[in-house]
């Protein structure tokens, strides 16, 4: 395990931070998929997401686009948020999980099934991407600031920051122009 070593790269720590962030936030997603509700519940948060999109109709891909990307930004950009960040990302994906949960169980399908045709659009593994990276940045900057080097991690910090914002701009792009070619 060369990569916990001390002499390993720091890129490749922070590569390993990124996927077990992933893989984390994957599990958590899973876990409120997993949670189980009554049906009444599931109906109440299912009608809550159609609320939304009812609210979206109309607008053009370049206006979804905005709308996702400004919503998936504000989420990510507290995930920056050292030490409140991960656990903030990680209630996030719980929700999430919970809301894909409450879809599937409305629609009669079985969650797990759900959330893998979830996962299989790019926009999904983008915005995953996104939300671990700053998850770990997070832990980063904390870590950095115990070791007194806070002011060379901001930078690093500032970097990841922009690299999310064009993943979720992609992301947004790409599921506004799925929400417009399969409307259903």
């Amino acid at each position: 395990m060369s990569v916990f070593r001390r002499d390993s790269s720091g890129k490749s720590k922070r590569i390993l931070t990124i996927v077990t962030f992933f893989f984390l936030l994957v599990v958590i997603a899973v876990a409120g998929i997993l949670t189980p509700l009554s049906l009444e519940d599931s109906k109440t948060m299912s009608d809550e997401l159609k609320q939304i999109q009812d609210e979206t109709k109309g607008m053009n891909i370049w206006q979804d686009t905005l709308f996702l990307f400004t919503h998936n930004s504000i989420v990510c950009l507290l995930m920056f948020i050292p030490i409140v960040g991960p656990f903030y990302g990680s209630y996030v994906m719980y929700n999430t999980g919970l809301y894909l949960g409450a879809e599937s169980r409305v629609m009669n399908i079985s969650g797990l099934v759900f959330f893998a045709a979830y996962f299989i659009s790019p926009h999904t593994w983008l915005e995953f991407i996104a939300y671990s990276m700053a998850c770990a940045a997070s832990v980063w900057l904390i870590w950095k600031v115990i070791k007194r080097q806070a002011k060379k991690e901001l930078l690093q910090t500032c970097k990841y920051i922009a690299i999310c914002v064009l993943l979720l701009f992609a992301a947004g792009f790409i599921e506004a122009y799925l929400i417009a070619a399969f409307p259903a």
